[in-house]
């Protein structure tokens, strides 16, 4: 089952998981996704369902009662860009009430996403690529990822849910909303031969992940890494000024830059080597070859 398989990371997870010959169930409010980015999902074959559910409802657990996955992934634990305080507070209920639904019907695992530059404060550049540990939250954001993992290990060390949080780095590719990630609003700005707008300098960088890697690491972590928290990403910075000149070449137009908040980090990028030794997994796409399909 996937909670939030309508979005962007979710329909590919989809794809995946009936390419692989499992059933699937998907579950989603639509307040982000699409019905769109499932019409490859159905058309095709194999069995999915798709519930339009809000996932805290006694709907979706009666749900996970009826359907009993063998692994329930969720991947709408925390809002994209910048959720209000009534969003992400939603978020972590609606995390709670999934939860309990896996402990009353007993599903063997539950993988969760979360945002990686929400779990590790403002690193310093010696230390990156980052491990998984310490875990600093890093604005409101933050905190409640930082829940997020403290109420995966409660139900865990209490109800033997079994578990597996996923930090991702960023993640991009087709199917990705101009509003959902640096790389798609660049690619817009391209594609409308405008000129992208940088809080900062430009030369911040990120760890910039191809969709299917991300994918790749999701399912695997269906029976891998219980218990933990994995970093998934590249281990390799970008800045977004070689960004925007890999998406725009030399017709592109210069970036505006405007000054960047508080919460801006500088540098940024993730170990994968948790991810190797536990999941058995390792990003193989090369940010050229990402960017290539998403034209």
């Amino acid at each position: 089952m996937v909670i939030g398989g309508a979005g962007f990371i979710g329909s590919h997870l989809v794809d995946r998981l009936l390419a692989d010959g499992c059933s699937v169930d998907v579950v989603d409010n639509l307040s982000t996704g699409g019905l769109a980015n499932l019409s490859d999902a159905r058309s095709v074959g194999g069995t999915i369902k798709i519930h339009h559910l809000d996932a805290a409802s006694s709907e979706c657990a009666s749900l996970i009662g009826m359907r009993t996955p063998e692994v329930l992934y969720h991947l709408a634990a925390i809002p994209r860009g910048e959720p209000t305080a009534r969003q992400l507070a939603d978020a972590f209920c609606t995390t709670m009430a999934v939860l309990d639904a896996a402990r009353v019907h007993r599903v063997p695992k539950v993988v969760v996403t979360l945002p990686a530059t929400s779990l590790y404060g403002r690193p310093a550049s010696r230390d990156l690529p980052l491990k998984e540990a310490p875990l600093e939250p890093r604005g409101v954001r933050g905190v409640i990822a930082r829940a997020t993992v403290d109420l995966l290990v409660a139900y865990r060390e209490l109800d033997a849910v079994e578990f597996t949080a996923l930090a991702l780095s960023s993640v991009y590719g087709p199917r990705q909303r101009a509003d959902g990630g640096v790389v798609a609003a660049f690619q817009a700005a391209a594609a409308a031969r405008a000129a992208p707008v940088i809080t900062g300098d430009g030369r911040q960088t990120r760890d910039f992940l191809f969709v299917d890697d991300a994918v790749d690491a999701i399912v695997r972590a269906g029976e891998r890494g219980s218990g933990l928290v994995v970093n998934v990403g590249t281990g390799e910075q970008t800045s977004l000024r070689d960004l925007w000149s890999a998406i725009a070449g030399s017709s592109g137009q210069e970036p505006q830059f405007r000054q960047s908040g508080p919460d801006e980090i500088a540098r940024f990028a993730v170990s994968p080597i948790r991810a190797r030794i536990h999941l058995s997994w390792s990003s193989w796409t090369t940010l050229t070859d990402g960017l290539t399909q998403m034209r």
